[in-house]
């Protein structure tokens, strides 16, 4: 079973907006800012060879096919250093599962292998970096655990410093969270906590992290057979899938798959996190079935969006600041099917989905005073495109 997400990674080839602020780069855009995207893809029992790279023009918020950037097994989830030198890929292929490490070459848009190692745990889903862009964190989905490396100056992947197994009560569905499921991990603001989002246990543990050492420890109260007053615990059957903070840290955004929710959190003190409010994605009519599968905050931080695999849609927010409260605005068709994963263009201009079971990738204008969805490309013949990310 694939619950992933994949990357589709957009490394910025221009300087030429580096001194517009957000709001002045989305105003007026540069009519000549072209990005490199890599896209991300499922190879078995498709016609993909790996990651693949495309050029995106900011201007029209068009893909152009660029070629093969590395063949390489179901790389499910790819993603960038900050120096822009080095790609990580999850290559999700259960027990024989790896992470691959790449050096990038933005003149050829391809990809040369550095190492690769086990993945330590089967079915690896996602990928983010602590703070210092010292350690590369993984989230094994099928295993249930979290595993550490560390990077090494020239970009290889060393042997790894930390491997836990998330624990706690099993969520109340029977398929799907008959296990720890780990599915997202990111640290926190100041680089002392690892978040894991579990879909089998309902909760984002929060593992205390060590930036100096690259270890984890167990969250609070793990030992007793519940989370503990570290870890964020879920209305049952929700299946947290992925999560997202607000610019401040005030506030956490929890998606769940299975019940296709918004579960807001506001940070009380040292990592203590309070209920604030839980909204739907889906339209209050809607009944067929539904896997939610990404979501994201605009970076002027006054819309949410999130994916719908079955409804096959965005669905819009409006963000209130202060509150940290949601109010679902529109819900617009990704014009494929299984959006997987979508990402905002580096400008805020656009906003990308990648249709996994329609081989697509659409492209929306954002507007940025309604949070509106307006179709402007579509690039087609992606072999099982399965997600977005950009390089700052």
């Amino acid at each position: 079973m694939k619950i992933t997400p994949c990357v589709f990674a957009v490394l910025f080839l221009t300087s030429a907006m580096a001194t517009l602020t957000f709001t002045e780069a989305a105003q007026k855009p540069a009519a000549n800012a072209h990005y490199l995207a890599l896209v991300g893809t499922y190879t078995s029992k498709t016609a993909s060879k790996g990651i693949y790279a495309f050029d995106f023009d900011s201007a029209t918020g068009r893909l152009t096919p660029q070629g093969l950037a590395a063949a390489t097994q179901d790389p499910s989830w790819v993603a960038i250093h900050a120096n822009g030198k080095f790609v990580y890929a999850a290559n999700e292929s259960g027990k024989q599962s790896t992470i691959t490490a790449f050096t990038l070459d933005p003149a050829t848009a391809k990809l040369t292998q550095l190492n690769q190692l086990p993945a330590l745990g089967e079915d690896p889903c996602y990928l983010s970096f602590d703070k210092t862009g010292r350690f590369l964190f993984v989230a094994n989905y099928t295993s249930g655990n979290v595993v550490v490396f560390p990077i090494l100056p020239d970009g290889k992947l060393g042997q790894h410093t930390a491997v836990v197994k998330d624990s706690g009560p099993l969520g109340p569905n029977k398929e799907r969270q008959q296990a720890p499921h780990a599915h997202w991990v990111e640290v926190s603001v100041g680089n002392r906590f690892a978040y894991v989002a579990d879909l089998g246990l309902d909760r984002v543990l929060i593992y205390p992290f060590d930036a100096a050492k690259g270890v984890l420890s167990a969250p609070r109260g793990a030992g007793s057979g519940s989370a503990g007053a570290s870890s964020i615990i879920l209305t049952p059957g929700t299946g947290p899938r992925h999560a997202a903070f607000s610019a401040n840290g005030n506030f956490m955004y929890v998606l769940g798959e299975l019940e296709s929710t918004v579960s807001v959190f506001a940070n009380q003190h040292r990592e203590i996190w309070q209920p604030v409010q839980q909204i739907s994605a889906l339209p209050e009519l809607f009944t067929g079935r539904n896997d939610a599968a990404e979501i994201a905050i605009h970076p002027g931080g006054k819309w949410l969006f999130t994916s719908n695999r079955g409804r096959d849609s965005i669905a819009v927010f409006a963000l209130d600041a202060s509150s940290g409260m949601l109010k679902r605005t529109g819900d617009f068709p990704t014009g494929g099917q299984e959006p997987r994963h979508f990402a905002i263009d580096p400008t805020g201009q656009f906003l990308l989905a990648e249709n996994q079971n329609s081989n697509s990738i659409d492209v929306f204008r954002i507007n940025m005073a309604t949070g509106v969805l307006t179709a402007v490309s579509q690039a087609l013949d992606i072999p099982s495109p399965v997600c977005l990310t950009f390089v700052p």
